[in-house]
């Protein structure tokens, strides 16, 4: 019996274990973004803490993609005009980046 709840133990705490890898997992610390007027690097990590809930910028669900729908979906705004909506939007209310060149930053898609 001892060794039952041993293992039974073991197992809890393995299963406890990888179920807080998993939530943690939040996506990739940094996404290129392509744009005709430079390249975007966004700083996903960052943006992570500064925002409450991810449905703020992930509208369709936690790990959806923009382009997935904006610029594909013909009932989706085209991805420039979502992004600069949001971002843009977000960035005038926290003081952050608003001039162009500020976020295309790398070479021209």
């Amino acid at each position: 019996m001892k060794k039952f709840i041993t293992l039974f133990v073991a197992i809890a705490m393995v299963s406890i274990a990888a179920m807080a890898v998993i939530a943690d997992d939040k996506g990739p610390a940094e996404i290129k973004l392509p744009a005709s007027m430079g390249e975007i690097t966004f700083n996903h990590a960052a943006h992570q803490g500064r925002v409450a809930d991810c449905k703020t910028c992930h509208h369709q669900g936690e790990g959806t993609a923009c382009r997935s729908c904006h610029g594909i979906k013909s009932d989706a705004p085209k991805a420039k005009k979502a992004f600069h909506a949001t971002c843009k939007g977000c960035h005038k209310e926290q003081n952050g980046p608003t001039k162009c060149k500020q976020c295309h930053t790398g070479p021209k898609g």
